[in-house]
């Protein structure tokens, strides 16, 4: 959990490298409410709860996805290959899956070596 609220607090944040276990960690804790509140969704046909978290949580996601590609030494600008359909998210999720950059890199010190 204390994964998802570090990156909640860096909601902003695209500058420096993001750990897989960040990036992962967010995700799961990420599937898991978005599952709780499309659950509450589905019984009480009331959204707003789900449409607000989604909305919340667009920059923060978008954020460690940028600093993820950073932390394997490409850009940000290759988030924007996931429009491509179903070959851009599979993608991205390789990349997403790759090992850190072993050296300091443009983006910043390897944060696995900052620990």
């Amino acid at each position: 959990m204390e994964w998802y609220i570090k990156v909640v607090k860096n909601y902003v944040g695209f500058q420096g490298r993001a750990r897989r276990k960040e990036y992962w960690m967010f995700y799961l804790f990420n599937f898991i409410f978005s599952f709780v509140l499309g659950f509450i969704k589905g019984f009480t046909g009331f959204s707003l709860l789900l449409n607000l978290y989604t909305i919340a949580l667009l920059l923060p996601s978008l954020a460690v996805t940028v600093r993820r590609l950073h932390d394997i030494g490409k850009s940000g600008w290759w988030i924007l290959i996931g429009f491509i359909p179903v070959v851009g998210q599979i993608i991205l999720i390789i990349l997403n899956c790759q090992d850190s950059e072993k050296r300091e890199n443009q983006y910043g010190p390897n944060p696995k070596t900052a620990i």
